[in-house]
């Protein structure tokens, strides 16, 4: 339904999902608790296959302590977690979300080493981490409300702290991508967009971090790594 309004979301420039439901999506999505299930189902299972790809192109080794944020139900902490049994983590997303999250960290046999916590990454992160990862988080939102969340993470890191967003990095050839499609999904649902290495770039700087370099995966997926300026 939403798909089938494209022409007019890309005329306006604006998501074509609250102008039928009178409401943004997340708001949404609260209102039809069996359609948000599914949804957040489906997200965990979209960390799973890009999880995969993501543990084996970066060495997240160096860290001991995880901050997984807008991290859904854990899919993607847990495979991270895997691969690195000296670490621990903490995974922050709205209660509702997270309130689902214990039985798939047991069945991954991570459960003892995750702290859970639900909130709004908009008033604030947990502290004390040393790597912040947000995998899709930052496409869900326009320039200015990305901004105020890498500020809120920001605000919690250290110094020595590493931030980290996994995301489909826009290339700079015109070819068929899947970053490009997930562009158009991401202006039909919450005026949100895939943006390039140098649109991430500038996003960070005015939340005072330093992008470091962008680390491609063997999926669709790369790793942006940044840290304080």
């Amino acid at each position: 339904e939403h798909w089938s309004l494209l022409v007019e979301s890309v005329r306006s420039g604006k998501a074509i999902l609250p102008q039928l439901r009178g409401k943004e999506v997340f708001d949404y999505l609260k209102d039809e608790p069996e359609l948000a299930k599914v949804v957040h189902e489906t997200m965990t299972t979209a960390s799973d296959l890009a999880a995969v790809a993501v543990v084996a192109g970066y060495n997240f080794g160096l860290y001991r302590t995880i901050v997984d944020v807008g991290g859904g139900q854990g899919g993607m902490l847990s495979a991270i977690l895997a691969a690195t049994p000296n670490a621990r983590g903490v995974l922050y997303d709205l209660p509702e979300v997270v309130a689902e999250a214990s039985a798939l960290l047991r069945q991954r046999g991570v459960e003892d080493r995750v702290r859970v916590e639900g909130g709004s990454f908009f008033d604030s992160v947990p502290s004390g981490g040393d790597a912040y990862v947000l995998k899709n988080v930052i496409h869900d939102w326009p320039d200015g409300q990305a901004v105020a969340i890498l500020r809120n993470v920001r605000v919690a890191a250290g110094a020595d702290a590493t931030v980290l967003l996994v995301e489909m990095v826009l290339p700079e050839h015109d070819r068929d991508f899947a970053g490009k499609w997930a562009d158009l999904e991401m202006l039909l649902q919450v005026n949100g967009r895939e943006r390039d290495a140098a649109e991430y770039r500038d996003l960070l700087r005015q939340a005072g971090f330093r992008m470091t370099r962008v680390v491609q995966t063997a999926s669709p997926f790369s790793v942006v790594e940044a840290t304080p300026a």
